[in-house]
């Protein structure tokens, strides 16, 4: 006959047991969230960027998005898009006497995301709207043509992932740099493109 205390430990563990199986069963809602709200975003350091010259916080939940255009050559993939981000960042920082690269993000043509100030850093995208905005780029030219699903995708997707991470406001408000300032980024058809999207404010 068992003991007692041998009944209880066999109880125990056929009850451990059980919840381990139920639990393995659930997906994390954390890692669909995860998964869901945040593309792929390449650090600074990982594709080759200079440390900023000088660091500017801003007060988050950030309250404007302005959406430009790079207007350089596209790019896929993390040699191809480090040669133009490091180049900008040399162009901003040394003939434009930025503190740093002048975007807070930058999206490729493969979706992938690249950090420029990042999250909570004041960038040099937009006057009148760097203390309160996030600057995001895409990496080349769309004057005639959209980007790639993926990066505009991953665009969605970086603005959900701001909201969740308490990074963006979440009434923020979706601009195009040329509504601000005397620019035609972020190109006609990507302008037109973003009016579509939640959040698009026609009259900043």
């Amino acid at each position: 006959m068992l003991s007692a205390s041998r009944c209880a430990a066999q109880l125990l563990a056929a009850v451990c047991l059980l919840l381990l199986l139920v639990t393995a069963g659930k997906p994390s809602r954390h890692r669909t969230t995860q998964a869901d709200d945040c593309p792929t975003i390449k650090l600074k350091r990982q594709w080759g960027g200079k440390p900023s010259q000088g660091l500017h916080y801003q007060i988050r939940p950030i309250r404007y998005v302005v959406i430009h255009h790079t207007v350089t050559g596209e790019c896929t993939g993390l040699l191809q898009c480090a040669e133009i981000l490091q180049n900008m960042q040399n162009y901003h920082q040394t003939e434009l006497d930025y503190e740093d690269i002048s975007y807070n993000f930058l999206i490729g043509s493969d979706g992938i995301v690249y950090e420029g100030t990042g999250w909570g850093l004041r960038g040099a995208h937009t006057y009148g709207y760097n203390a309160n905005g996030t600057g995001i780029a895409f990496i080349g030219s769309y004057v005639d043509k959209l980007p790639t699903v993926a990066a505009l995708q991953s665009a969605k997707s970086l603005l959900s992932c701001g909201i969740r991470k308490g990074e963006l406001s979440e009434d923020y408000a979706l601009i195009a740099a040329s509504q601000v300032i005397s620019t035609q980024s972020p190109g006609l058809t990507l302008y037109n493109e973003i009016q579509e999207w939640p959040h698009w404010l026609s009259n900043p």
